[in-house]
């Protein structure tokens, strides 16, 4: 995991308007399900003497109404919920969210299209999914702090790039082989990866960056699918017992 260094003062500041932010709430509530994670994880060589704490947080749950079952997300209205994290969990979202998308080149960080100020309309929203996920990443937030002091004496904002990338690459690749300790953590952070992904690719800079192209018109006449797709379409009819609804020239 490759971040830039930050300086103490920095502070994460949404440059996204609440309808902006509700808006790829929508988007990211629709891909939400699928993990975006699988791939990334690897064997940790964890050597860390903190034993496997776990924050006591009481956390009140968001009471207030939510838009109903069919919000129109074009042109959401005014947003009916506060936003909840404070500026220190909004600036602590950004930084751990460009530890997992970094810049690169000219493909923005997570934090420079606005990723944590999505985490926050998420976290914030009055949905039993959501309100489910504010729990771990509330929880996760304040472990990472509690990891930091007892490792450095300072909370995780205050460390050095160098010593942030420690603890990162101890919870960062949750699975089988994750020592015992970073377990409940590395469980947590995984959910926390999956929003920050899913809110990045949901971005245009997102969707450019993995080279989808959306709806675009396709110039001439349409050539339709491939022989290899056709051959994969009478497979799959076949083992479902569904071939009489083959493709057919």
């Amino acid at each position: 995991m490759n971040t830039p260094d930050r300086v103490d003062s920095y502070k994460y500041i949404s440059g996204m308007t609440r309808r902006e932010s509700l808006k790829w709430l929508g988007l990211l509530a629709a891909g939400s399900a699928v993990s975006l994670t699988a791939g990334c994880s690897k064997v940790i060589e964890g050597k860390n003497p903190s034993s496997g704490h776990w924050p006591d947080l009481e956390i009140k749950p968001v009471t207030a109404t939510g838009y109903g079952t069919d919000p129109n997300m074009i042109m959401p209205p005014e947003s009916p919920w506060p936003l909840t994290l404070s500026e220190a969990q909004l600036t602590l979202v950004a930084v751990l969210a460009d530890f997992i998308v970094p810049k690169e080149g000219n493909h923005p960080s997570a934090s420079e299209v606005q990723v944590p100020s999505v985490i926050d309309e998420w976290v914030s929203a009055p949905y039993h999914g959501q309100q489910k996920d504010r729990v771990t990443i509330l929880h996760a937030l304040a472990w990472i702090d509690d990891e930091s002091t007892l490792r450095f004496n300072k909370p995780f904002l205050q460390l050095s790039t160098p010593k942030q990338r420690e603890i990162m690459d101890d919870i960062a690749y949750f699975n089988a082989q994750t020592p015992e300790q970073f377990q409940r953590i590395g469980k947590a952070f995984s959910r926390f990866k999956d929003l920050v992904l899913g809110a990045y690719f949901c971005t245009p800079e997102g969707c450019k960056d993995i080279g989808y192209l959306g709806n675009v018109p396709i110039a001439g006449e349409y050539p339709g699918p491939t022989q290899e797709a056709k051959a994969h379409l009478d497979g799959v009819l076949a083992e479902l017992g569904l071939s009489e609804y083959a493709y057919r020239d």
